[in-house]
């Protein structure tokens, strides 16, 4: 039953150095590096009630895809106590770690990980929603108002504390194709996305028939899931995606080097339409599927051949989701397209997983009343400085205020955004700059490839003596 907040509680007047709002990998590992720098104020609200990382995924066997050296502060402070290293020996389990010989955790240890931090480190306030950013002209601080929420999510108490810094790491929602919207939304219909699918996975392995739509990593773990536990021969499985192969992801030594400083610095300096070019361009960069997981699915559909046949799975891709439909109650129809071939088909199927992503959460609700101070690109996109800032109008950043965001900024900071092995180094990056000095010594250099050319002025071509006519070339 809800019931009526109480009035707004103000913390103190002065102002905190830095307000965090989300906790996520990524404002955690703010957290946990800000954490030991002596007289920084700071806190962390998060409206859920625990730290959580993409529950609905944590498949069992389904790995990291980062080596587990990029945890919340290893890249930026080797030493931290928030370490994974140091969670397994605070968990007696820095030996079995040692002779596992794992470079690359299972994604149910990142998450225990991060619980361990979200638990031990202070200054984390869940169930506490943030509101609204404004800024005081006055007292030259941000307002944030926030709301306390209880047991059961309703409005507990209202809140307002003031800072002269903000942190946005609100993360990414799920993505629901437009066609596909109403069969999520209708009761009843197995339909739901990959986020969540660990809620569902029951509902999904008893199913007559199976559709996993979208060819990424979180596609090829259900679909993999799913294959290994539906009978050999009845398996009753089909997986489509957009792009036009099953691609795995670019892992090559030099192909990583696109998620190193060097490359977030080249990719912030480049022209905005050639920054939006190369983010559609280089999708196989994050979007493709491990390699190990592709192996893996080949393995499980030809073991199924041993005995004569084929499993009865189809996987397709280079097909998109026109339109979608229920016929009657029990089955969902999808109108599908095939791009290369230009044909179009209709496919029956009794529930659906849509692995289709997300997409970085807007942040203009929470910044509305910043709105007039916000600086804008010709896509209408807040503008971000090299420190991971939102450009705003001087009267606010002359008075030493400045509002940072994490994995917000892809349109600015290029695919390594998202990646967690950029957390810490961007959490550096973030705390040097609000304190103004170097408080985590960061490489100058990262990787071996040299992104662009030395700027230096244009220089005219050498000119010529003409060349007598007749003469030859050779």
């Amino acid at each position: 039953m809800s019931t009526t907040p109480r009035p707004p509680r103000h913390e103190s007047d002065a102002p905190r150095d830095l307000v965090g709002i989300g906790i996520g990998p990524f404002n955690l590992s703010l957290a946990a590096l800000a954490q030991p720098l002596p007289g920084l104020d700071t806190v962390f609200y998060e409206q859920r009630p625990a730290f959580a990382w993409h529950p609905g995924l944590l498949i069992d066997g389904a790995t990291v895809q980062v080596p587990f050296l990029a945890d919340l502060v290893t890249l930026a402070d080797p030493a931290s106590p928030w370490s994974f290293l140091n969670h397994l020996k605070a968990r007696d389990r820095l030996f079995p770690f040692y002779f596992a010989e794992r470079f690359h955790i299972q994604r149910t240890e990142y998450d225990a990980y991060c619980r361990w931090v979200a638990e031990n480190l202070p200054g984390l306030h869940f169930s506490h929603q943030a509101d609204a950013v404004r800024f005081n002209p006055e007292r030259a601080v941000f307002e944030v108002d926030f709301t306390r929420l209880g047991p059961d999510a309703e409005a507990a108490e209202l809140g307002r504390t003031y800072t002269r810094n903000v942190v946005l790491g609100i993360g990414t929602a799920p993505h629901v194709p437009e066609p596909l919207r109403p069969l999520v939304e209708a009761p009843g219909v197995p339909v739901v996305h990959a986020a969540d699918y660990l809620a569902h996975r029951e509902t999904f392995l008893a199913a007559g028939h199976v559709t996993v739509v979208g060819s990424g990593q979180s596609g090829a773990e259900v679909f993999l899931d799913l294959l290994r536990h539906r009978p050999a021969g009845r398996e009753q499985l089909r997986w489509i995606g957009r792009t036009e192969a099953f691609a795995p992801m670019e892992y090559s030594k030099l192909g990583l080097e696109h998620f190193t400083p060097d490359y977030t610095r080249y990719f912030h300096g480049l022209a905005e339409p050639v920054r939006d070019r190369l983010v559609t361009a280089q999708w196989q960069l994050h979007k493709g599927i491990d390699a190990g997981t592709v192996a893996a699915i080949h393995d499980e559909l030809y073991h199924r051949t041993l005995n004569g046949g084929w499993p009865d799975a189809v996987l397709t891709p280079g097909v998109s989701v026109r339109t979608a439909g229920r016929i009657a109650t029990a089955k969902i129809e999808l109108h599908v397209e095939h791009l290369q071939q230009n044909t179009r088909s209709r496919l029956t199927t009794d529930a659906v997983v849509l692995a289709t992503g997300y997409r970085e959460r807007s942040l203009d609700p929470l910044l509305a009343g910043l709105d007039p101070f916000l600086r804008r690109d010709s896509h209408e996109r807040p503008r971000v400085d090299e420190h991971f800032r939102l450009v705003l109008d001087p009267s606010v950043t002359g008075a030493g205020c400045h509002v940072y965001v994490q994995n917000a900024e892809r349109h600015t900071h290029g695919v390594g955004t998202p990646d967690l092995g950029l957390a810490a180094w961007r959490s550096a990056t973030i705390l040097n700059s609000l304190t103004g000095k170097e408080t985590y010594p960061l490489p100058a250099r990262t990787a071996f490839t040299t992104f662009g050319l030395p700027q230096r002025s244009p220089v005219p071509p050498a000119r010529q003596a003409p060349r007598p006519v007749g003469q030859s070339l050779h």
